[in-house]
């Protein structure tokens, strides 16, 4: 039997390192974005901050947008407050006296039944009360670099698209939860770079991106998705994609990172990540959902096969090799990739993490399909 399971993991193992592999060669691939300085400020922006109880985070996001070197009257910003029960709102008001191309947009007026997706919900509201035709996402606990807004302008200039994904980043604050985390996500986030070059799956995330308004209708907007409480990204991305094929753009640019913050404890970080694992079976590309499946086996294997440790001592060592060798393709990968979002110190780490990283796959992964749970104070199924 554990021989039988033994060689299972080995080819799983194999075919994931050729994935890692091709990561590599996809991301390396990918063509660093020069911005033309000729270039002009001339499209219009409507920026979307959904927001639930984000008081200690909303001015230091909106600020950091507001103050972007774009003129004012070329972009907007409306932050969507989703039922906040503290001083969001408030400080947002706050900011609307100084600034006037700021806005508040609260969602008890336009919802009154229980819903799955807010954030969905909250994006879906605001465009059908923005002013301009490129919608640009971020989240509320997000900063942005000053050079941000024309960079997408610059891109979009330069380049026949109607989506753009664009980087986005953990900030460090050194606790052993802080670098899991930002090792977690530049990984992920190394994978979104490298699909998109490939055009093999794609992949984004909400905290960082941008879309024209007509596409956005074109496919119904989330028409279809809307009951799933993840997705507000790449589900529609995909979408976009079927509807404009070829359209797909990606901002490789180390200005246009957006800096989130990491989850504050583990309870959090996994209904994080259970929330967006909750998604997987939903892509029509089936592509993407064996990619996720073969993950998700690779690191299932390597979880149990210890245990089996009573039928064969052998078992440890063959163990050891498979994971030595899946932490060695994993850093190839990871080495550029961290030296884009400047984190490469924090590769130290990365053997030390495999184990945590291991578990908290296997128990997201599942809960994610079979499990609830609990995401801005509201209990999820």
């Amino acid at each position: 039997m554990w021989l039988f399971f033994l060689c299972i993991a080995i080819i799983l193992v194999f075919c994931y390192c050729v994935l890692i592999l091709l990561y590599h060669k996809w991301f390396m691939q990918l063509q660093y974005f020069k911005p033309d300085g000729t270039l002009q400020p001339q499209n219009h922006f409507t920026i979307i901050i959904p927001a639930r109880n984000e008081e200690d985070n909303i001015e230091k996001c909106v600020l950091s947008i507001l103050k972007n070197d774009y003129p004012s009257n070329l972009f907007e910003v409306i932050v969507a407050d989703d039922f906040s029960t503290d001083n969001t709102a408030q400080i947002v008001k706050q900011l609307q006296q100084q600034f006037s191309n700021l806005r508040l947009i609260q969602l008890e007026k336009f919802v009154s039944d229980k819903l799955n997706s807010y954030k969905k919900k909250s994006i879906e509201t605001v465009i059908a009360h923005s002013s301009y035709n490129w919608i640009i996402t971020t989240d509320a606990d997000c900063k942005v670099s000053p050079n941000w807004v024309s960079l997408f302008n610059s891109y979009i200039q330069r380049n026949n698209v109607v989506f753009i994904a664009a980087p986005v980043k953990f900030i460090n604050n050194r606790s052993f939860l802080s670098i899991f985390q930002c090792l977690d996500f530049i990984s992920l986030q190394g994978i979104t770079g490298a699909s998109v070059s490939a055009g093999f799956h794609n992949m984004c995330n909400g905290a960082n991106l941008a879309y024209r308004k007509e596409a956005f209708y074109e496919v119904n907007g989330f028409k279809g998705v809307d009951n799933i409480a993840s997705g507000d990204d790449m589900l529609l991305m995909h979408k976009i994609e079927r509807r404009y094929p070829g359209k797909i753009g990606y901002l490789f640019h180390k200005k246009a990172i957006v800096e989130t913050l990491p989850m504050q404890d583990w309870k959090s970080f996994i209904n994080q990540r259970i929330r967006w694992a909750s998604k997987a079976t939903s892509y029509n590309d089936k592509k993407i959902f064996l990619v996720l499946l073969l993950v998700y086996l690779v690191n299932l294997c390597l979880l149990l096969l210890p245990f089996l440790s009573f039928l064969s001592i052998w078992t440890l060592f063959y163990w050891f090799m498979l994971l030595l060798v899946k932490t060695f393709w994993e850093l190839i990968f990871m080495l550029p990739v961290a030296k884009f979002f400047g984190q490469q110190k924090l590769l130290w780490w990365f053997a030390i993490m495999q184990p945590f990283h291991i578990v908290y796959t296997v128990v997201s992964g599942w809960l994610g399909k079979f499990g609830k749970y609990e995401w801005k104070g509201r209990i999820v199924r």
